[in-house]
């Protein structure tokens, strides 16, 4: 790889790094914090404008995964278990966590 395709790689990696980090953040305040503000505390708000960001993420990052995979012609195979990934609480972090390995990496 060419030494601005690497600096490519690493800044796209990063980005989809950080949407991950913040899809999964958003994912669990709105199952934590949101979902019992609403049944529990009849707050229905919480989890109006919670989701909303976390719907906004989720289409970040199920963009940005597209855009990576396809761009840098990752298998089909991890392009499906990132994605997949996004739909398991917790599972964003680890995503973050492999393509910070990978940043480490290039």
């Amino acid at each position: 790889m060419k030494f601005m395709d690497k600096l490519a790689y690493k800044k796209q990696l990063n980005i989809f790094a950080k949407i991950s980090f913040f899809e999964g953040v958003s994912f669990v305040v709105l199952l934590l914090i949101a979902m019992p503000l609403k049944y529990l505390m009849n707050m229905p708000l919480a989890v109006k404008y919670i989701g909303w960001v976390h719907g906004a993420l989720f289409v970040a990052y199920a963009f940005q995964l597209l855009y990576v995979g396809s761009t840098f012609k990752w298998k089909f195979s991890k392009i499906l278990l990132y994605g997949f990934c996004s739909l398991i609480p917790f599972a964003p972090f680890w995503v973050e966590k492999q393509l910070k390995k990978q940043i480490q990496a290039a």
